[in-house]
This record gives structure tokens, C-alpha cells and sequence, in this order.
């Protein structure tokens, strides 16, 4: 490596010791490792020690927290929020039963008490918003799904508010915005301020059965079926339909039935529309087109496209490959098919790999294999109105809830109520919940990505009771696929709820075959125009504008 490479590496490894994402002994340990001498080790670390000498890698008096500033020892030793009360909504699902597990810790603690309030995903937007609407503030803080963002900037004032003034304040549970992947970031944010504490991480990649897949007997089945050799992973579209098709309707995994090619869930009104979203970007994002939803110039739709209307054709086509009872499975029906060994591949978040790791529920735990969502070799641009042929078009996406808490403005209790958001956002609680199936938390944080991507182990990952080569085709996976240069936007703007509410309901009418996808492409923009019209055509267009930047 060059003088300048060490270099680097040496800024690095010191930045991670100074902001607490690595503590002295690991700090040691990896540069020592690398190949640094002795003294130039001390050199760095003495200045990182002075440089922020009040985090503290942890302490006794937080079991739950590392690493924790000097300030909240002193702090925690008051019980800060005895007596105080704060009121959480949150998802009836996964991540809302993390937020649950978190606050007794909290309140052990502190002194306060977390009454969380669970609502249905499909009723959750409504209800956050009529409570927000109402300005009793009767919640303090509220989980939300990216997708809600821009509604709670409708108002002059907005409705949520920004935490600055709290990341501040060294008494507050430690974690650092800067250490969050960009694409990522970007989520959490609004014109530049985070608004959003650290608690999920979702992008959708493909998993597949790494075992099978690179099974010599398989391997010779599919050349001898398609003429060409099996791709470990797919690269492209088409290479993933000759998969899906190939490992449907035979006993590829020897327990004597029949098995599938691939497993969806895409269940109306739950998050089966992103498997849609996910899947088509390649055959409409490309190096000459970054607009996926509208026309930035006008606020026409572009969902009824050429490129999406073969890209809605091509997803039906994987319904054949699945059982049918799929397009009414919620997450975890679609998930267990795999789980169970029964599928090949599914499209989907990371909870699957991480749920893969729990025998008591799993069967593919050491099988996995994962990449980032296959490409295209042609794409449509919906603003010039022509498709154009590439060597290899892929897309990166960010499609999820990506699930975390914002703090009301109305809340009475902000500080007591913050603290809470930041101790589920202190490293040590959120690696835990990332590498938990249970949680529904996904990596978004570079200190949970191994190097060169990130500073943490493959050690730190069995000891949550991960398979090692699970792990590094996890991580890979999801790395890849958000830092790819071309990446699918994220849909922020005020009314993106009934944006995706439209697609949802006419998607899931396509795979139920109640409508041509043509049809239900239309009905879609025509829907969508409608409530453009409804926020205003042209703060629509100024927000969309402004989501790129």
C-alpha cells in the first residue's frame, strides 16, 4: 500500500476510536493488525483522546449503552424522567415489538415510563396524521415509514421537528448522524436537517439459495435446460426468469416435494407494491433518466410508461414460479416459504437473511446467498419516450418503510421523549437490533458493514448468532446495492401515501387478474393526476424538484 493508502487507513481507524464506533482495545487490535508500528499507534491515539475526551467506550451505570458521553454517567445517576410519561405510536409489526423491548431498559434507567400504542400498517398514516391534524398531542413521538415524510411538512409550521438542538446536548443517549451510509441519511432528513433517529435501514436485494445454486448435479440440469451456465448470482432479468422457471415444479431440495422458483408477498395495503417498485427501476432508470414517478418539469405521471407497463408484464410472469395463494401472503408468509427451504429466490428486504439465522424457525441458515437486484440490457426513458440498449443497466433502491421514530412538535415531554429515541439509537442497542430477526431492523450505519466498507467483524455478527459466510453475503448484498451509483428515488413528497396507495390497489388487481396491466397502469396516472391536483400542481413539482438535490 502506498504511504498515502496507510495514511488513510490510519485517519480512518482513528476516526472510528474518537466517535466511539470502535473502542481502545479493537482500535489496537485492528491497526496493530494492519501492520502499524507501535509508536505511530500512540501518536494517533493520544490526540484522539484529547480530541473528545468525554465519550467513554461504556459504563456501568448503562448496561445498554456504548458508547456513552462522561455527561450522561452524571446524568443517568439523577434519574432524569422519574415521573414523566411518554406516549409512542407505533407499527403493529416487527419494528414496533423492537421499540417495545427497548423501553423497560429505558426506564430502568431513567425513571420514565414509554406507553406504546401499536396500529395497523394499513390504518398507521391515517391515524399519526389525525392526531397531528387534531394539535392535542396526544402522542409524543411516532414511528413512520419514509414514505410519510413530506405530509408532515404541509403545514407552515411543520408537524415534526428537527434534532439538532438534542444531538447537541452531551447528556442525551450517544450516536452520530455521520456514520450512516448517504442513501440513508438522505431518509432521515428534510432540506438538509435530520429529523429522524436511527432505528432502520431497508433496501431491497435478491436472496437466493447459494447451496443449490452451486450444486455441480443443478448446475448441469439447468446448462443442459437453457444452453447456458447457471449464474451464481443472476445478473440480469431475463437470467432470473430462466432461474424462477427452472426451479419450479421439482424436488431441488430432496425432502420429496415439489418446490418453487420464487416466493413474493403481495398482499394489498401491506408493502407488496415495493417488490414492483424494486424490480422495474432497471427497465426505467438508466444513465440518461433518473425520474421514475414523474416528469419533473410538469408532474405528469410516468408510472404508465412503456418501461413500466414490460416491467409490470415481466412481474405477473413470476406468479407462475410461486404458489398462487402468494398475492394475498403478508412479509412473513412469503418469507417462511424460504425459510422452510421451498424457494429458490426472493426479492426482498433483510429480514430474511436475518430471520435465516434462527434454526428454531429456519432451514436455510449457512445457505444464503445474496446479491443486489438483477438488471437490465434495454430501458425506457419516459421522458424522451424511447428505449435504449446498454451492456448491463442495474439500479439500486432504498424501497422499504425504513421505520423510525420522529418527535412530535406538540409533545409536551420532547427532551424525555428524545432521549428515548437516541437510546435506541446508541450504537450498542442498534447493532443488536440489526442483527436480530425478530426486530424487523435493517444495516444502515457504516460501523455495521465489515471492511473496507465499515469497521465491524465477522466475530461481532456470530456472537448474535449469525452464520460467518451468511453474514458476508448479507452484507455485500446490501452494500452494493446502496452505494450503486444508479439508484431508484424515493417517493417523499406530501400525498406519497396515496400515491402508493392508488399503485398498491391497482397492482394487486393485475396479479389477482381483475385487470390488464395496461389498465391498471392508466388508472394509476390517472389517479395520481388527481392528487397532484389536490396538494397543487406546482408545490408538487417544487418538492419533487427539490427531492433530487
Amino acid at each position: 500500500m502506498s504511504k498515502n493508502g496507510d495514511h488513510e487507513e490510519l485517519k480512518t481507524l482513528a476516526e472510528d476510536y474518537l466517535r466511539g464506533r470502535i473502542d481502545r482495545r479493537r482500535f489496537l487490535l485492528l491497526a496493530g493488525a494492519a501492520g502499524f508500528s507501535v509508536p505511530l499507534l500512540g501518536r494517533l491515539i493520544r490526540p484522539a483522546e484529547a480530541a473528545n475526551p468525554d465519550l467513554l467506550p461504556s459504563d456501568p451505570i448503562s448496561p445498554y449503552e456504548a458508547p456513552i458521553t462522561k455527561q450522561r454517567v452524571a446524568f443517568l445517576k439523577t434519574k432524569p424522567f422519574k415521573g414523566v410519561t411518554i406516549n409512542f405510536m407505533a407499527v403493529k409489526a416487527t419494528v414496533g415489538d423492537c421499540v417495545k423491548y427497548h423501553a423497560p431498559h429505558w426506564e430502568e434507567l431513567t425513571g420514565g415510563r414509554v406507553n406504546v400504542a401499536e396500529v395497523p400498517i394499513e390504518t398507521l398514516h391515517t391515524q399519526i396524521f389525525a392526531d397531528l391534524a387534531s394539535g392535542l398531542g396526544r402522542y409524543d413521538a411516532y414511528q413512520t415509514a419514509c414514505w410519510f415524510y413530506g405530509d408532515y411538512f404541509v403545514p407552515k409550521e411543520p408537524y415534526i421537528v428537527p434534532l439538532a438542538p438534542y444531538l447537541a446536548d452531551a447528556r442525551y443517549s450517544y450516536w452520530n448522524p455521520d456514520d450512516w451510509l448517504a442513501p440513508m441519511r438522505k431518509l432521515y432528513e428534510w432540506n438538509g436537517q435530520v429529523y429522524g433517529s436511527l432505528f432502520d435501514g431497508d433496501c431491497q436485494a435478491l436472496y437466493f439459495r447459494n447451496d443449490v445454486f452451486t450444486n455441480k448435479d443443478v448446475q448441469a440440469k439447468f446448462k443442459q435446460k437453457t444452453g447456458y451456465d447457471l449464474p451464481v448470482p443472476p445478473k440480469t432479468m431475463q437470467q432470473m426468469h430462466d432461474l424462477a422457471g427452472f426451479f419450479t415444479g421439482w424436488d431441488w431440495n430432496g425432502d420429496g416435494g415439489k418446490d418453487w422458483g420464487i416466493s413474493l408477498h403481495a398482499k394489498v395495503n401491506e408493502q407488496g407494491f415495493f417488490h414492483f417498485l424494486t424490480l422495474a427501476a432497471p427497465y426505467v432508470i438508466s444513465p440518461e433518466n433518473k425520474y421514475f414517478y414523474f416528469n419533473p418539469e410538469t408532474m405528469k405521471p410516468l408510472i404508465n410508461s412503456e418501461g413500466h407497463l414490460r416491467a409490470l408484464e415481466d412481474y405477473v410472469k413470476f406468479l407462475a414460479n410461486g404458489p398462487r395463494e402468494e398475492i394475498a401472503w403478508t412479509l412473513g408468509q412469503g418469507w417462511n416459504l424460504f425459510l422452510e427451504g421451498h424457494a429458490a429466490m426472493e426479492p426482498t428486504w433483510g429480514d430474511l437473511p436475518t430471520l435465516a439465522q434462527d434454526p428454531k424457525a429456519s432451514k436455510v441458515r449457512g445457505k444464503m446467498g445474496g446479491a443486489p437486484i438483477p438488471g437490465t440490457t434495454e430501458a425506457f426513458n419516459p421522458i424522451a419516450g424511447a428505449w435504449k440498449k446498454y451492456e448491463f443497466n442495474q439500479v439500486g433502491n432504498v424501497n422499504g418503510g425504513t421505520w423510525h421514530p420522529v418527535l412530535s412538535r406538540f409533545s409536551k415531554k420532547k427532551e424525555a421523549t428524545y432521549d428515548f429515541m437516541a437510546f435506541m439509537a446508541n450504537r450498542k442497542n442498534a447493532f443488536f437490533n440489526s442483527t436480530q430477526g425478530w426486530t424487523g431492523v435493517q444495516p444502515g450505519m457504516k460501523w455495521e458493514y465489515l471492511p473496507p466498507a465499515g469497521t465491524s467483524t465477522i466475530a461481532e455478527w456470530e456472537a448474535q448468532g449469525w452464520d460467518a459466510a451468511d453474514t458476508v453475503q448479507y452484507l455485500d448484498a446490501y452494500y452494493a446495492n446502496l452505494t450503486m451509483p444508479l439508484q431508484e428515488e424515493y417517493l417523499r413528497i406530501p400525498g406519497a401515501a396515496e400515491y402508493w396507495h392508488e399503485l398498491d390497489i391497482n397492482i394487486s388487481a393485475v396479479l389477482a387478474g381483475q385487470l390488464k396491466p395496461k389498465d391498471a397502469l392508466d388508472r394509476t396516472a390517472d389517479s395520481w393526476e388527481k392528487v397532484t391536483d389536490r396538494y397543487g400542481r406546482p408545490r408538487q413539482k417544487a418538492l419533487y424538484q427539490a427531492s433530487f438535490t
